[in-house]
């Protein structure tokens, strides 16, 4: 299943950098020549993404590596790391794109009109749609936060690109103000996208407890021989969790006994919970 979902992300990220390559020189050529800055808007979310594609293929290539004696859990929290530069870079891109279309709004700049900015506009769209569906299928399947991440940013693109087009039919009557503040809100939604992909990655890199504990917890307290539940942390490594333990049992019980009912607790969690890679059990004598 790991290689399976190895080869899906990179088959994405290949065939993503290669539309937006294409977009992309399109964009930035009649972007420039129409004055356009929502275009230009666009064509910098399209360099953008065509960098995130890049970002995910090594992300994949990475977190796919098999354990070892440096990583004994693997490199899962490289997916959740690059998922966090896709989300810094959408936003540094962004900041740039509102510091254009100010300028151009301020100098009170006019857009050319060229029915090819319409072809573009409707040609992305055409792509990202394809594109969209197939990666929000796929994030269905595999629930990786980079196909996550891809996915959100291709609806974002088709939302970016309709809002392009809206400011060229605009300047067709010549109002042509719209371009630059469709070229802010463009670039503000991207921002909030961005967050959008941040925020978990960074709950993910700050070991931030699972939401499965309360209800873990109790399943354990439902054991006849303990006690009580001292302690139970969930560590996310990757898409997974190790929970780490403690729990109070009889002192005079034996050795050998609270090993194999330590063994039976360990078993029934990993089986209960699929996001469980791993439990470590203390046992408190009481």
């Amino acid at each position: 299943m790991k290689s399976e979902k190895e080869n899906v992300i990179k088959k994405i990220s290949i065939s993503t950098m290669i539309c937006n390559l294409f977009l992309f020189i399109f964009k930035i050529t009649f972007g420039f020549v129409s004055k356009s800055q929502s275009m230009i808007a666009d064509a910098v979310n399209s360099a953008g993404d065509i960098f995130a594609s890049i970002v995910s293929y090594i992300g994949i290539r990475i977190a796919s590596k098999p354990k070892d004696s440096e990583h004994p859990y693997g490199h899962g929290k490289a997916e959740y790391i690059f998922a966090s530069l896709i989300g810094i870079l959408m936003i540094i891109a962004s900041v740039i794109m509102i510091k254009n279309a100010i300028f151009s709004l301020v100098n009170n700049s006019k857009l050319e009109y060229s029915i090819f900015l319409i072809i573009i506009c409707i040609i992305n769209i055409i792509i990202k749609i394809v594109l969209m569906i197939y990666t929000r299928l796929q994030y269905k399947k595999y629930k990786n936060i980079l196909l996550k991440a891809n996915f959100e940013d291709q609806r974002n693109d088709i939302f970016v690109t309709s809002g392009v087009l809206i400011g060229i039919i605009f300047s067709l009557f010549g109002i042509n103000f719209v371009d630059s503040i469709i070229g802010i809100g463009i670039s503000i939604w991207i921002i909030i996208a961005a967050i959008r992909i941040i925020k978990p990655a960074y709950l993910v890199l700050m070991d931030t407890q699972g939401e499965f504990i309360s209800e873990a917890k109790e399943s354990l307290e439902a054991f006849d021989e303990i006690i009580s539940v001292d302690k139970f942390i969930a560590k996310p490594v990757g898409e997974n969790y190790i929970a780490i333990i403690e729990i109070s049992m009889d002192k005079n019980k034996t050795l050998e006994y609270i090993h194999d009912y330590i063994d039976i607790i360990e078993k029934k969690l990993l089986c209960e919970y699929k996001m469980i890679s791993d439990v470590i059990i203390h046992v408190n004598p009481k």
